[in-house]
This record gives structure tokens, C-alpha cells and sequence, in this order.
């Protein structure tokens, strides 16, 4: 479209010249109007060009997004589960949608992978909460916890260790986690018997309960 208009221009500008009796005024005149036309249409293309630039950059990031998120979370395996989570996945939140979705009874897991983030709780006995500690960009050296049930929702009993690039260790119970760069990966061992979990007193505590032997 581009090229088209300049064709036009330069077309109309030529005829205009012929027709001018020699005067060199008239003439300046027609060139800085082309020159005005030349360089107002390369800044449009430039603008143009900028623009689907950053349309295809967002169209890639989209699709890569899109196409992430399709992609499967578990598969069925001969003892449980195996779980592969996406960079940005909230690993506590999908091992829940799992054990509703499959209505699995109870089970233990591990896992292991890269972490954008993890946030370790300490039990404080006297406050009865705990008090997060929040690390970023560290690797999940070990992985491992329970499912179980309580009030007819899933409830997920997970601790951890986490590695820095300087080789330093964090580790305890886990209150949230998010994939970092590349995958986590989290083994899962379905159990026969539903097993629950309960709050008990005075520590507040979520504590599992075993069926007692007969």
C-alpha cells in the first residue's frame, strides 16, 4: 500500500514539473512537498512496522501460554499418580483439584523440581500459627507429604527442602509453593483406605486419625 501511494506521488509530481514554465521557485516548491511526503510515509512504516512487531511478540507469548496450559498435569500410573507441573503452577492448589477430581482416598507423595517461590512455616505452640518464611528462585531437593480429608475437602499435609544457588538448605513444612523455570515433578501413592484429618486441642493442630486395629 505503501509503495502504491509513493508510485501516485511521484507520478503526479512529475506531470506538475512538465507543466511548469522553468521557474526554479515553483519547482523547490514540488520537491519539498515530495520530500515532506517521502519522509511522512517511512516514519508511518517505521510506526507500522513497530506495531506488528509487538503484535507478533504478544501473539507468541499467547500461544506459549496457551499452549502450557493445555498441556496434561497427571497421568494414571500402576501405583497412584505422576504429576508434571508447569512454570507458575501453584503445586498445593493442583494436588487438591487432583484428589477431587479422582476422589482418591488417601495417599503419600514426593516430588522434586524447580521453585519460583516455597513459603516455610515454624509452629509457634504458644500463638498456635505459624510463622511463614518466604524463599525465591531455590531448588526443591526433596518433596514429601500426605492426602487425606477433612469436612469433605481435600487436605494436603506437604514439607520440603529447598536449596539456594550458594548451596544453602531451608527446610519444614510447606504453606505454599509455586513452579519456577522448567518443571516439578510429584510421584503419588494412592492408598485403599480414606483417611481424615482433624483439629485437635490445645495445640490447634490438623492431625491425621487412624482407623484403629481390630
Amino acid at each position: 500500500m505503501i509503495g502504491l501511494n509513493l508510485c501516485k506521488i511521484t507520478k503526479k509530481i512529475s506531470v506538475n514539473l512538465e507543466l511548469l514554465d522553468g521557474s526554479s521557485l515553483h519547482k523547490n516548491h514540488l520537491f519539498n512537498k515530495l520530500n515532506l511526503k517521502f519522509n511522512t510515509m517511512f516514519l508511518s512504516s517505521k510506526k507500522m512496522l513497530a506495531i506488528l512487531l509487538l503484535c507478533f511478540g504478544v501473539h507468541s507469548i499467547y500461544a506459549q501460554q496457551k499452549n502450557d496450559s493445555q498441556k496434561c498435569r497427571y497421568t494414571k500410573t500402576n501405583y497412584g499418580y505422576l504429576m508434571v507441573m508447569r512454570e507458575g503452577d501453584n503445586v498445593l492448589d493442583l494436588i487438591e483439584n487432583l484428589a477431587k477430581e479422582q476422589q482418591i482416598p488417601s495417599a503419600n507423595f514426593t516430588g522434586i523440581g524447580f521453585a519460583q517461590e516455597v513459603t516455610f512455616g515454624f509452629y509457634d505452640f504458644n500463638q498456635k500459627k505459624f510463622n511463614p518464611k518466604t524463599f525465591n528462585k531455590v531448588e526443591m531437593g526433596s518433596l514429601t507429604g500426605s492426602i487425606a480429608w477433612n469436612e469433605g475437602k481435600p487436605s494436603i499435609h506437604i514439607h520440603g527442602v529447598a536449596t539456594d544457588d550458594k548451596f544453602d538448605a531451608y527446610g519444614g513444612h510447606i504453606l505454599a509453593l509455586k513452579v519456577g523455570t522448567g518443571s516439578m515433578e510429584v510421584y503419588i501413592t494412592v492408598n485403599s483406605e480414606k483417611l481424615e484429618r482433624k483439629i485437635e486441642q490445645p495445640l490447634n493442630a490438623n492431625v491425621l486419625q487412624l482407623p484403629c486395629l481390630k
